[in-house]
């Protein structure tokens, strides 16, 4: 779940958030639009190397591991929000890059966790359905908590973070009572 949020908060709240006016009702930061998608492509691009970098990575390593450790990550990610972002535009391109890093590690292990979850039989429609359930529990829900929490804050992005890390713990908690999958023979 954590993964899907991210992807929202790095998304849609990040461009919303970094182009409201630093004065508006619900201050941002106050980037023009061309300027901060330019700076969210930079981070993308990051998110495209550690999405190819991680799958091998979880193979040697574990894809259990590998999505706990980034887990840990993305709740510690979510706490930095406010110190990240006040630091100017190096610490929003910073936020940035550091956002999308740690959304592509989870998106490579994440293909082959999620259907070896499932026996052969019934792999498809399992991962289909887990999949696509915690994308609306996760995804569908991200927008607008993001904004009713940046209102709440009058502003700030704390809550937003929170949210986030919470998401993590949450999502930490489903990969801990897991098991792992990378010795699972497929055919099984």
């Amino acid at each position: 779940m954590a993964t899907y949020v991210l992807f929202y908060l790095m998304t849609t709240f990040s461009l919303s958030y970094g182009r409201a006016a630093t004065t508006a009702p619900l201050p941002g930061l106050g980037f023009s639009y061309n300027h901060f998608v330019l700076m969210m492509i930079f981070g993308v691009v990051f998110f495209g190397i550690f999405t190819l970098v991680s799958g091998p990575w979880a193979d040697r390593f574990g894809r259990r591991r590998t999505l706990i450790w980034v887990t840990l990550a993305i709740a510690i990610f979510g706490l930095l929000w406010v110190p990240m972002l006040s630091a100017g535009t190096l610490g929003v391109i910073a936020w940035l890059v550091l956002g999308f890093s740690l959304m592509g590690i989870t998106f490579g292990p994440m293909g082959a966790l999620l259907p070896e979850l499932f026996p052969a039989n019934v792999r498809y429609t399992g991962s289909g359905i887990s999949y696509n359930v915690s994308s609306i529990l996760g995804a569908a829900l991200a927008p607008f908590v993001a904004v009713a929490l940046w209102s709440y804050g009058n502003g700030s992005p704390f809550w937003v973070g929170v949210y986030l890390s919470a998401m993590a713990v949450l999502t930490l908690i489903a990969l801990l009572l897991g098991r792992e999958t990378k010795d699972v023979d497929i055919n099984v």
